[in-house]
């Protein structure tokens, strides 16, 4: 029993000037890549390389889909982010002490959440 392989696709992306002239032509292939975080390769497919192309990107990517999710998790604050500081202020329309996530000033008026709510409707 022979093992079975995966065949590397292969995608052309046809590029024209603005005047619609000059087309060139790019064929992509699957390459294996090796992640710089984890070390581990990792396919980068053709059609990514396609869509890379596309948005005139001109560096493969560095890492895996896990490390770079794990990245993106960790900068947009993922488990690590804390409880935001809250700070007291009272409301410019009712009057009620209310809690902002920003520190007050008092050149613009504060609403707590339903007349926020009422001045946005």
């Amino acid at each position: 029993m022979g093992a079975k392989t995966r065949s590397a696709k292969q995608w052309f992306l046809v590029i024209k000037n603005k005047k619609g002239e000059g087309i060139s032509l790019m064929a992509f292939e699957d390459k294996t890549l090796k992640c710089k975080d984890c070390g581990g390769e990792f396919i980068f497919t053709a059609g990514e390389q396609e869509f890379y192309a596309e948005k005139g990107f001109e560096n493969e990517p560095a890492r895996c889909r896990d490390c770079r999710d794990a990245r993106r998790r960790g900068r947009d604050g993922g488990e690590s982010r804390g409880q935001r500081e809250m700070h007291e202020a009272v409301c410019a329309q009712c009057g009620i002490t209310t809690q902002v996530p920003f520190k007050p000033r008092n050149d613009r008026p504060i609403y707590c959440r339903d007349c926020f709510a009422a001045q946005k409707a």
